[in-house]
């Protein structure tokens, strides 16, 4: 899969790169993107998930169920 964290569905972004003489070329910033193994107490499984650092706040505030259930009604995950 392509780098999108898979909870918040933040994507790289695009910029320029500013020399000194004020010369712009493009360049990108990428995500802190983490591969994550989480622990699902309803499943009793790990689901592992391509998050980034945000993503991970906000599973720790909402809740692992309640962040896979906004994730894939947002279509930004599908569980089998």
């Amino acid at each position: 899969m392509a780098k999108v964290c898979q909870v918040t569905g933040r994507k790289r972004m695009i910029g320029n790169n500013v020399s000194h003489s004020k010369l712009r070329t493009k360049r990108t910033f990428s995500l802190n993107l983490k591969t994550k193994k989480f622990w699902s107490e309803e499943e009793q499984r790990f689901i592992t998930l391509k998050v980034s650092a945000k993503g991970m706040r906000i599973i720790e505030k909402n809740g692992l169920e309640a962040t896979l259930r906004d994730a894939q009604k947002n279509g930004l995950i599908n569980l089998v």
